[in-house]
Formats: structure tokens, sequence, C-alpha cells
């Protein structure tokens, strides 16, 4: 007597948890670019577009910093966060320490990395796959982020300067705030702590406030010496300041581990779109 063969459905294997985020992963970096929030392709967070730094991928396989956000191609954002940009990566501390990285454990094993310059491979990883390919990615990026945003902040405070809408010098730039003429405040980053405090000490409420740039630098924009104040007032040049201070200040930013160096140097850098015009201000 031949057996009934049972007819019960086909049974669905069941996807793994790898393979459920991958295919979210991927519908998330599918996302168009339009509207004010972009997704992070490291921490998956969705974050406003100003706080973020857009990255497209050259012919020749190169990851490119498009600052001003106008390159053509497919955009893949970071978040402007140290924290992010981080240089060392645990796991290959570890292994640096099992090999006995000069004696110093895995802060030595991070600093002698950070001193050669090597990229976090997650960092890596996260831009491969955005990008669904390869990607060559500089071992100095946030070298190279920094140093880009601390030229375009030069320019754009140029622009200020020349169109009238930024002062510099203690007693000017407090008039101005006294006046409430002032938009923002840059103060110098190596200026004196007390004379920096005491010049906020008329600052109104709310007065938004950074510290991109060297004594030195700030002053070649005025043509001194060297400037530790300067206000600049209401306007798209200062919208634009404020951005780029922000992003710096993150980039800057150390909420778990050094990022790089502690040092931001103003030398010339690999391919950075920094093309004055984004986020809307000329």
């Amino acid at each position: 007597m031949a057996r009934r063969r049972s007819r019960l459905p086909p049974r669905r294997l069941a996807t793994t948890d790898t393979e459920d985020q991958a295919a979210l992963n991927a519908a998330e970096e599918a996302e168009p670019e339009t509207g004010p929030l972009r997704r992070c392709i490291v921490t998956r967070e969705r974050l406003p577009k100003e706080q973020m730094i857009r990255f497209v991928v050259a012919p020749d396989g190169m990851l490119v910093p498009d600052l001003a956000a106008k390159l053509p191609g497919r955009g893949m954002w970071l978040s402007a966060s140290g924290d992010v940009l981080e240089a060392a990566d645990e796991d290959e501390a570890s292994g640096d320490l099992e090999q006995g990285a000069e004696g110093q454990g895995p802060q030595g094993a991070r600093q002698k990395r950070r001193q050669q310059g090597n990229v976090d491979r997650r960092l890596v990883r996260a831009f491969a796959r955005a990008a669904r390919g390869p990607v060559a990615v500089p071992p100095d990026l946030g070298s190279r982020l920094q140093s880009a945003l601390v030229q375009r902040i030069a320019e754009l405070l140029g622009l200020a300067r020349r169109a009238g809408q930024a002062v510099a010098g203690f007693e000017r730039a407090r008039e101005h705030l006294r006046n409430s003429g002032a938009r923002l405040v840059l103060q110098a980053k190596d200026g004196s702590a007390a004379e920096r405090a005491r010049f906020l000490s008329g600052a109104p409420s709310g007065m938004k406030v950074f510290d991109p740039l060297a004594g030195q630098a700030l002053g070649r924009v005025f043509g001194r010496d060297y400037v530790v104040h300067v206000a600049v007032a209401p306007g798209k040049l200062a919208d634009g300041l404020a951005i780029e201070a922000g992003r710096l200040a993150g980039l800057r930013s150390r909420p778990t581990r050094a990022m790089e160096s502690e040092r931001t140097t103003e030398r010339a850098t690999a391919p950075v779109n920094t093309v004055l015009g984004a986020n809307g201000y000329t």
C-alpha cells in the first residue's frame, strides 16, 4: 500500500540577524538626498545635514570629501564628530597589545597608529558598504577634514570682513556685542582664557561663540599679527561661519577617545570640494 505523502508547504529558511541588518542598511543607504536630514553611514543616525559632511567616490575609487555638498554622484554622509572619525580601533589595539607594541599597552598602541596615520577599519568598511564597492580612504582623513574646514572658515571670514560684516579687536567687537549688532563671535583658540571670558561677559544671552582658528590665523584675515576677538554681523556669511565652525568643533571633540593628533595644521589638503556656496550661502 502506497504511503500518502504529506503536502505541507515548504519550510521557509529563517534569515539571520546579520542578513536582516544588511538589508536594513542597504535600504537606508538608498534613501534619496532630499529634505533637511541625512543618515550617518557609521552611527545610522539621521541628523541635520549642517552637522554632517558629504563624501563621494571619484572615478579612480578615491574618497573625496565634499564640504560644499555640490559634487555629482551618490553622496555618503558622515557625522561631523571626532568619535565617528576615531582613528583607533579597539580590536587593532588589542592585537597590537598582544604583539607587545613598545610595551605601552592599548594607549601606546593607539598613539603609535595615530602617528602613522592609520584610519579606523570600521570607517573603511562603512564607506565600502555605502559605496557598494571598494573605496580608497585617505589614512589621515580626520586631519584633512579639519585643515579644509580651517581654510574654509578663513575664506568666509575674509568675505565677511570685506563686506563690512566682521570687526576685530576687543573694543570694536565688544561694541558690536553691546549694540546687539553681532550674530556670531569667533575667538582665538590659543587666546587667554581670562581675556576671552572678560570679553564675553557683555555678550547677549544665546550668542554663538566658536574658537576655530588660532590668533595668528585670525590676524591674517584682518591684516594684523594677532587677533583674539571677532564679531560677525547677522547674515548668510555669519550663518555659514556658524555651520563650518560647528562642524570643526565637532571633529575636534573627543567624546570617548582621542581622534588623531591634538594639532591641526593649515597645510594643503587632498581633493576636497570647498567651493563657497554650500548650505545655501554665498
